[in-house]
């Protein structure tokens, strides 16, 4: 199986830190563009459900970046297990995906 050129990366982070997270991404070109939006998170941790507000990334970037985009995530981010989970891309518009490429070249 052909792995995808393209993923989007979810991350759920406390509010603030979002934004933080999305722009040291941004600039270090490992994603070209990054969403953040308010969400309601409900989980188990540690044996306790909780529900808390964050915020979601919702993060543009190539497959071949994914690993440093990761290691760049954990290492910023307050979580001590970051929810990071990407996605393929298998379609879009091609200017769109071609811009994704040019700026996280």
């Amino acid at each position: 199986m052909d792995l995808p050129e393209y993923v989007v990366v979810f991350c759920t982070a406390p509010a603030g830190e979002a934004e933080e997270l999305a722009r040291a991404l941004v600039d270090a070109r490992l994603a070209a563009c990054v969403n953040v939006t308010g969400v309601q998170s409900c989980f188990r941790w540690e044996g306790t459900v909780s529900s808390e507000p964050e915020q979601l990334l919702v993060i543009k970037t190539q497959h071949r970046l994914l690993d440093p985009l990761i290691a760049r995530i954990r290492g910023l981010h307050s979580y001590e297990t970051p929810e990071i989970i990407a996605l393929p891309i298998i379609g879009g518009y091609a200017p769109y995906l071609d811009w994704v490429r040019e700026e996280t070249a």
